[in-house]
């Protein structure tokens, strides 16, 4: 299931970076063929879902049709490519991506990305405060 741990749910606790205690059951996984069975079908629908939330972090998975029409968004944002090729526009700079590449846009960078045919698809995970984390 979207949002629960694999396996059977250990309680083990331990503290991460000076943060309050977590045990193995706030660990969660998303399994890919999950995550895409939720993407709205239609071209006139959403591109992107929703799949979990937990403090600043928001995970979706993003697939855009033909065009990417994304805006710059207020919180910092990490991509990994699922599937696709093609090039990806941040800022004044511009690269190529493809499957399991890691791209990083700061809160309020415009990007996009564009010539990736007929089928791109991406994780993309939000964090942080609005207007991102100091450098």
């Amino acid at each position: 299931m979207i949002g629960e741990i694999n396996g059977q749910g250990s309680k083990r606790s331990g503290k991460s970076r000076g943060q309050e205690n977590h045990t193995v059951t706030d660990a969660f996984h998303i399994p890919l063929d999950a995550a895409r069975a939720r993407i709205p079908p239609g071209p006139d629908d959403p591109q992107f879902v929703i799949l979990r939330e937990r403090g600043s972090l928001t995970v979706e998975l993003y697939r855009p049709l033909e065009i990417d029409r994304q805006q710059p968004h207020s919180r910092d944002e990490c991509y990994v490519v699922v599937e696709g090729n093609g090039i990806f526009e941040m800022g004044d700079e511009t690269v190529t991506f493809g499957p399991s590449d890691f791209l990083f846009v700061p809160a309020g960078v415009p990007h996009r990305f564009r010539d990736f045919g007929e089928s791109m698809m991406t994780w993309v995970m939000f964090y942080g405060p609005e207007d991102g984390e100091d450098a």
